[in-house]
């Protein structure tokens, strides 16, 4: 896709508004004004990706955050979100499996070598048990003595103790996604509350440790709930929205559900930034299915600011190499390691 000029921004009000409001002033759109975004004819997507990467370079810089991520324990889980085949409710082909700690530092130590920043450790539970928590602080032990690499977690609800706990151990990032708007909400989850989310979300922040919560779109939500929710991210402030796509998966409820329309991603990017103009937006699950090669480009071009390379928790990533190829090609600097204090 070819980004026109500048100047083409002018020929949408709901454009000309957010250069001034969002690129100059700083200040993310409205859910009313996110809304006139993702509603935004095709012909208008080249000038809203342009201007949603003009946004992530005035207020983001030009580095780009590269995160590996690998899964402690896969498949199992109690909760019954929709879109997961690593609930033990619905028929997926996935099962429980535990990785041992060998091969989460082999792993840390791989992600570290493609140039990333940040390993996050997850873990398909409702919450953490004892257990867990024992064997995520012996993790995060050995991995700090193997590699230089800032450790995240994903571990599911956390009571206030765990909360402590994570940041007396140097979590450096804890991810927590509300995954949909507060209005469909009950539509992918029935076994915990929107609030509980929020719950977990608001002690992590309070710890000190970075926040990091995400969106998982297309799900056959409405325009206005991918306004409502990108509006609900921006109030929470997170330092970090990873941007999934669905992927539907076997066994699932929304394993019919189908594919999201690229044209359709690429407007919830440029609209996600345009909320949230200081915040990091990650390229996360689904995008290789969704936008393909020519997409993921044009998706960097347009307010991406991070990816997760490699693979991801149940389905297959494009190869690391040609994500951190793609990013050379488009002279977008990889950022650079810096330890969490």
């Amino acid at each position: 896709m070819t980004i026109p000029a500048h100047p083409a921004i002018t020929r949408y009000e709901i454009l000309e508004t957010a250069s001034e409001q969002v690129l100059e002033e700083g200040r993310g759109l409205t859910q009313e004004q996110l809304l006139e975004v993702l509603r935004l004819p095709d012909e208008a997507l080249p000038a809203a990706l342009q201007l949603a990467h003009e946004v992530r370079l005035r207020h983001c810089g030009e580095d780009v955050e590269v995160e590996g991520i690998i899964s402690i324990k896969t498949g199992g889980c109690p909760e019954d979100c929709h879109f997961c085949s690593q609930s033990g409710l619905f028929d997926s082909p996935v099962r429980g499996v535990w990785l041992d700690i060998p091969e989460l530092v082999k792993a840390a130590k791989e992600t570290a070598a493609t140039g990333a920043t940040e390993f996050c450790i997850v873990a398909a539970v409702r919450g953490p048990d004892i257990k867990l928590m024992n064997q995520i602080k012996f993790a995060i032990d050995r991995i700090n003595e193997a590699v230089e690499i800032n450790i995240a977690c994903s571990l599911g609800m956390l009571t206030q103790h765990q909360v402590d706990q994570l940041a007396a151990w140097g979590v450096h990032r804890y991810n927590h996604n509300l995954e949909t708007a507060r209005s469909y909400f009950p539509q992918v989850v029935t076994t915990h509350s929107y609030e509980e989310r929020l719950e977990t979300c608001a002690m992590v922040k309070a710890a000190g440790m970075e926040l990091c919560c995400g969106a998982l779109i297309g799900m056959g939500e409405s325009l206005e709930q991918r306004a409502e929710l990108a509006a609900q991210l921006a109030a929470l402030e997170p330092h970090e929205v990873p941007l999934n796509f669905l992927n539907p998966r076997p066994g699932t409820p929304l394993e019919n559900q189908g594919i999201m329309d690229g044209k359709d991603a690429l407007r919830a990017i440029a609209a996600f930034r345009l909320a949230m103009p200081r915040t990091v937006l990650r390229y996360a699950g689904g995008r290789e299915l969704t936008l393909g090669d020519l997409g993921t480009r044009d998706g960097l071009l347009g307010g991406i600011n991070a990816v997760i390379v490699g693979n991801y928790l149940t389905t297959l990533g494009r190869p690391a190499d040609a994500d951190l190829n793609l990013l050379v090609e488009l002279n977008m600097p990889i950022k650079e390691f810096q330890k969490s204090l």
